[in-house]
């Protein structure tokens, strides 16, 4: 008597449709990966002014003065850690004032979003074009 051998494995219709299944995954979870990651350069601008006026402070403290060099406020470049974006300082009456702003490098859509943050050096906070991009979840 003869035995068949029974051919195991899957077959070109399943791997379809797991393929379809994990195409559809894909397609609803790729724009909230986007948007965190968008979330997370702009937290990355805000820690970085948020962390240049707590220098200024203490070096107001020291100097009585405010200063616009950012290798004095423990800065080594006007970039922020993952280069998103530059940070830049202005002093209206030299010692007395400043005006931070992180300016958003890259070329795509989130610079249409938050382009810029501003912090002053009695805490006001701004940015551009939206005026909610320091309270912004989205």
């Amino acid at each position: 008597m003869k035995m068949r051998k029974r051919m195991a494995g899957i077959t070109l219709l399943e791997l379809m449709i797991v393929v379809v299944i994990v195409s559809m995954l894909a397609a609803l979870s790729y724009p909230n990966y986007r948007e965190y990651v968008a979330r997370a350069k702009r937290n990355e601008g805000k820690a970085a002014l948020l962390k240049l006026a707590t220098n200024q402070e203490k070096f107001y403290l020291q100097n009585q003065a405010f200063t616009s060099n950012l290798a004095l406020l423990g800065f080594a470049s006007d970039l922020t850690d993952s280069g998103t974006y530059r940070i830049t300082v202005v002093s209206p009456a030299p010692g007395s004032d400043f005006t931070a702003t992180a300016t958003y490098q890259p070329d795509d859509e989130e610079k249409d979003k938050c382009f810029t943050f501003t912090i002053t050096a009695n805490g006001t906070k701004g940015s551009g074009p939206y005026t909610d991009c320091w309270t912004r979840q989205r």
